[in-house]
């Protein structure tokens, strides 16, 4: 049997937006089957998901399942997201948004649902080089919350290094779709950071903490840190570019103007992008940009591990 593989550009993964696990979950099989499919998805075709698949991957029944799907057309029709990435002409980054689909509906008589991605999403999925991170579909088939689904993808981009950069507040309530709610912070760590992390850890295939940071007394940032389960590191997600060869990652021999090369990479940028909030300096200005990221390749060069470093030169 053919692994189920959920594949998205990075900066999909790293996007902000609030779907629903109904939502979250028609998307992942519209992925697998756009995959499948190239060239219908990139001629912006039709993708039908029916029920009965529905029910059988996430373990429900295939009447409940046609009735949630129905209730979640309406909530991925209106839903959007918002990404950055580099604008190769000015060499600026670029901060965008896009709705999900350009048109769904479902037919009753077939028991399923059918959509048409929309234009700013089918390179995201289908036209992937080394940007990119996968996962099994059974992976987040037992999360149950919305966040957690996000979360995990959030974290597994991180997975040769068993650590993610630390994430502002701010950052992880956009990339959860949470701006404006559970503004205190317990209730944001008990309705749905610590709800998350125990889903993660019962269900998938990683082990996950959270350190939080602080300024004073006021929490800032978070670093989430996590482990392979033994008996699943055969069936995990998979991020482009692991190795386990760190050589790989080290800056030794590379000057200032190499570095900036690599900063200013296309790639590198949609790599790296989350790093920063898009509403710094570093997120709006290229030259800041490259600044700030030279400066953390120096201070530590291993957190980059999405792809070898030396590998960014060449563009």
């Amino acid at each position: 049997m053919n692994k189920q593989l959920v594949t998205k550009d990075n900066s999909l993964i790293g996007a902000s937006y609030s779907l629903g696990v109904v939502e979250q979950r028609l998307i992942f099989l519209a992925i697998i089957e756009a995959r499948e499919q190239k060239t219908l998805i990139e001629a912006g075709g039709l993708l039908r998901i029916y029920a009965q698949s529905y029910a059988k991957q996430f373990d429900v029944e295939k009447h409940t399942s046609y009735e949630a799907m129905k209730r979640a057309v309406e909530g991925l029709y209106e839903a959007g997201f918002a990404y950055s990435k580099l604008d190769e002409r000015s060499g600026k980054i670029g901060h965008y948004k896009s709705r999900w689909v350009d048109k769904i509906g479902y037919i009753d008589d077939l028991g399923c649902v059918e959509l048409v991605f929309a234009s700013d999403v089918i390179p995201l999925i289908t036209r992937l080089e080394a940007r990119y991170t996968e996962y099994e579909l059974k992976q987040v088939v037992g999360l149950q919350s919305e966040y957690a689904i996000r979360l995990y993808e959030l974290i597994i981009q991180w997975r040769s290094v068993g650590k993610t950069n630390p994430i502002s507040l701010i950052e992880l309530r956009e990339k959860l779709g949470l701006v404006d709610e559970y503004k205190r912070i317990e209730a944001f760590k008990r309705r749905v950071l610590d709800l998350a992390v125990k889903q993660i850890n019962e269900h998938t295939d990683i082990t996950v903490e959270y350190e939080q940071h602080k300024n004073g007394r006021v929490i800032t940032d978070f670093t989430f840190r996590f482990k392979v389960k033994k008996d699943k590191k055969k069936i995990g997600a998979k991020v482009a570019g692991d190795d386990a060869n760190n050589d790989m990652y080290t800056i030794d021999g590379l000057n200032d103007n190499q570095l900036g090369r690599i900063a200013r990479n296309p790639s590198f940028v949609a790599d790296y992008n989350e790093l920063v909030s898009s509403t710094s300096p570093a997120g709006q200005d290229m030259k800041v940009w490259e600044v700030e990221m030279i400066k953390r390749l120096k201070e530590d060069a291993l957190q980059f591990k999405k792809r070898p470093i030396k590998e960014y030169l060449v563009y």
